[in-house]
């Protein structure tokens, strides 16, 4: 089998979807001959997207034995839906969530759909295969392979550095215990409907920190789009994927002592929080037009030990199986939120004890490899379906 992977989510620029491409397309190489078509930000984006045919066309006539070119995900995907298709190739998507549910009538009606043109779309969750199938995709093209996480825990750390961390971050935790969010400061993650209308009415004694990129004051392209039309200005948030969530989070790092927002953390700095920190949240809330489409930072935390406290919405369910590997909570349920928080800081000892069990339950069923083989799979029996004209569903 040979494949041409194209994709404009790729290291070096950082995030759940570059990690996924990588991820696929470093494992597919041990596994057959492979291709690459990635934005590696070496040219305007703007000039990768406009020569993707004319790339496409020419590695296909250098490499005549290509099987499957995969795109990477619905945006990429519908973008090359309207070149034309080489009868002898094979041709699957991946869709992972907002490029699905992007709040556009036009998008879904004249441009999604596009996509039952391929061979194959590859979900990589339950709920984002359920989303597709209902804006129009044939079911019976869909397959779900959720995604990987780095199982590797790196060791040598010591309660010394944890405590020389908190100290150069200025964090006092006497006598209270450490809560962890992480992620963009997007609506859909709750980080501000958490620290507004959970945080303040635990009982128990946290300090709640949160990591990941954040903007302290306005930046341009914000005052911009908040001088758009509501209608405008949430289509424009998703598509351009602002920081939906920064302002009211801003004004909610003033009102508490108990909050604090870190910023960008180095990888080794997130291990070090994930494995000290009493428990790692993700409390997603349903923001219409947006979608969690997995939820793999959960399983980055339960990888290295916290124990897991998350929405059950969206995709998320399929990374975090409830008392498998993480509890599961109703999504903007404030009282439910506090009381299971309230209750795992009186009985803190209790929970404790299924850290190590959850951690090896995402070891073994969510590592890297087992993605790249569902796709292997994936891949072969498209070709096998193309060829023998075989009608097979995977969903």
């Amino acid at each position: 089998m040979e494949v041409l992977f194209v994709s404009h989510k790729f290291p070096p620029s950082t995030g759940g979807m570059e990690k996924q491409c990588y991820e696929l397309v470093t494992g597919m190489e041990k596994r057959c001959k492979v291709h690459r078509l990635v934005y590696e930000r070496k040219e305007n984006k703007l000039l990768f997207f406009l020569s993707l045919q004319r790339k496409i066309k020419k590695i296909c006539t250098e490499h005549p034995g290509i099987d499957i070119i995969h795109f990477n995900d619905a945006l990429i995907g519908t973008f090359c839906s309207f070149q034309k298709q080489n009868k002898r190739i094979s041709y699957v998507v991946t869709l992972h969530g907002l490029d699905v549910v992007f709040p556009s009538a036009f998008y879904h009606k004249y441009i999604f759909k596009r996509l039952n043109r391929f061979s194959r779309m590859i979900a990589v969750s339950r709920a984002t295969a359920e989303q597709a199938i209902a804006l129009g995709i044939d079911p019976e093209k869909i397959m779900v392979v959720p995604n990987g996480v780095d199982v590797s825990v790196s060791r040598g750390e010591t309660a010394g550095t944890f405590e020389q961390w908190l100290t150069e971050k200025q964090i006092d935790l006497a006598g209270k215990k450490l809560l962890m969010m992480l992620g963009r400061p997007v609506e859909r993650k709750g980080f501000s409907w958490f620290a507004g209308r959970v945080f303040p009415k635990i009982k128990e004694n946290y300090f709640l920190v949160i990591a990941g990129p954040f903007h302290r004051k306005p930046t341009m392209q914000e005052r911009l789009i908040e001088l758009l039309p509501k209608s405008l200005r949430e289509k424009a948030l998703l598509f351009w994927g602002c920081f939906s969530d920064e302002k009211n989070l801003r004004g909610l790092l003033v009102q508490s002592l108990n909050i604090r927002h870190l910023g960008h953390l180095s990888s080794s700095e997130l291990k070090l929080l994930f494995r000290n920190a009493d428990a790692f949240l993700m409390p997603n809330i349903h923001v219409e037009g947006d979608m969690e489409g997995f939820g793999l930072v959960c399983l980055e935390a339960s990888v290295q030990g916290a124990l897991v406290f998350a929405s059950q919405i969206d995709g998320i369910p399929d990374a975090i199986q409830d008392g498998k590997n993480g509890f599961l909570l109703p999504p903007k349920d404030a009282s439910a939120w506090t009381n299971k928080l309230d209750d795992f800081a009186q009985n803190t000892d209790a929970y404790k004890q299924y850290q190590s069990r959850f951690s090896q339950f995402t070891k073994d069923n969510y590592h890297w490899e087992r993605m790249v083989d569902g796709y292997y799979e994936a891949f072969l029996k498209t070709i096998n379906d193309d060829k023998f004209g075989k009608s097979l569903t995977f969903f």
